[in-house]
């Protein structure tokens, strides 16, 4: 053992047990990842650092790459309330759109591309994307996705590690309700997540992590992999969920990208309302979920493959349900928590999805009504803009009722 590598160790860890312990419970920030896109090809182009530079402040302070130049992140700040963070979401989606369009950009979300080939992307410039690119090479490069991630305040890092250890048992009901990428390289791969095979199964440290007890076991594992050289930062710990080492909050990173701004936050209100049902679990001395990670996988898989087409293992009971009842045994088991963090009116859609459908399957059709997938790629730029506005207006009624 290396004094290089404790030292390391050390350093990844310092202060973020007592980070947790500061922490506020249920704060939210929400991240979400867009595509940039040539208004009349529709394909992919490189032009994050135009975009990036062209953001006055503070708006380029929420802006953030992400492995690609075709690619760009909006990141909300932390807030104290759902309804806040929604509101900071759906106005940061319109801003960038309205930046974008100023430099001649089109702005989309989906889980994957439906036909800009990975060859012709390119990795930005900075030192983390560097290391990924040279440690990974081609698993690095074929990573074209986009997706929406949740960060949720946890107090307690014995607390948080626990509750992002039960929400590995909630994960692929997650993906399946968010499904949103079976069109790649022009052709239906039979997947609702496409995204799911591309990232979550190619990249390390990756997926679903292992059932840590606490804080101790948890650090451990993170102390092993920086002494032996697997990693520099945490952030090259790309688990579906994990605690967050800067933020002090449990990140929820399983879900596509969605475009519709209603769904994006239906889904992040239920990825709250997971965390806060296991808090209210472990407050009350219950035991949290641990379960194996192999029939969490099974279900993952399920997910990935079939969306909310398919069915889940009962993970209690071991018996199979249809992923619609699933999701749903999720929101009656969290209803208690929905008035105190009022997600109720964003969860709303949820129901929709489950009877009309949700992103993949809206794909799926319009591939097969039309055979181009360019027209999948032109309805996500019209409903990323104009769902954002729906939302907007939305949470403008809910907030003088």
């Amino acid at each position: 053992m290396s004094s290089t590598g404790d030292q390391a160790a050390a350093t990844l860890l310092a202060g973020v047990a007592e980070r947790f312990e500061r922490s506020s419970d249920f704060t939210v920030g929400i991240e979400e990842e867009y595509q940039l896109l040539d208004p009349g090809s529709l394909a992919l182009v490189s032009r994050f650092e135009d975009l990036r530079g062209a953001a006055d402040e503070p708006f380029a302070d929420r802006l953030a790459g992400e492995l690609i130049s075709s690619e760009i992140e909006v990141k909300t700040g932390k807030n104290d309330t759902f309804a806040a963070a929604a509101r900071e979401m759906v106005e940061g989606r319109l801003q960038l759109i309205e930046l974008a369009e100023r430099l001649g950009i089109a702005i989309g979300i989906t889980g994957v591309h439906p036909f800009s080939p990975w060859q012709e992307q390119q990795i930005i410039d900075t030192p983390h994307y560097a290391r990924v690119e040279g440690e990974l090479g081609y698993i690095a490069w074929i990573n074209n996705t986009w997706s929406v991630h949740i960060h949720v305040g946890v107090q307690g890092a014995d607390r948080a590690v626990a509750v992002s250890t039960a929400l590995r048992s909630v994960l692929p009901e997650l993906l399946a309700l968010s499904a949103n990428s079976p069109v790649y390289l022009g052709r239906d791969t039979r997947l609702h997540s496409a995204r799911t095979q591309i990232f979550t199964r190619s990249f390390p440290r990756c997926g679903i992590p292992d059932a840590f007890r606490d804080w101790r076991e948890y650090a451990d594992f993170v102390e092993l992999l920086a002494r032996t050289g697997a990693i520099l930062e945490s952030t090259q710990i790309w688990w579906s969920v994990r605690p967050h080492h800067s933020y002090g909050t449990v990140e929820i990173r399983i879900c596509d990208g969605q475009s519709e701004a209603a769904e994006a936050l239906a889904i992040a209100a239920l990825g709250l309302a997971c965390v806060a049902g296991f808090c209210r679990d472990y407050d009350d001395g219950r035991a949290l979920p641990a379960h194996q990670r192999g029939v969490i996988e099974e279900n993952l898989w399920r997910a990935q493959r079939h969306g909310l087409e398919g069915e889940m293992i009962d993970l209690d009971r071991g018996v199979a349900r249809s992923t619609a009842a699933a999701i749903e045994a999720l929101l009656m088991w969290s209803e208690d928590r929905h008035e105190a963090l009022g997600i109720g009116p964003f969860l709303a859609p949820i129901a929709r999805m489950l009877s009309e459908g949700n992103g993949a399957q809206r794909q799926r059709a319009l591939l097969a009504s039309t055979g181009d997938p360019a027209a999948i790629v032109a309805r996500s730029v019209a409903r990323t803009r104009t769902s954002a506005q729906e939302a907007l207006e939305a949470m403008k009624v809910v907030a003088t009722q």
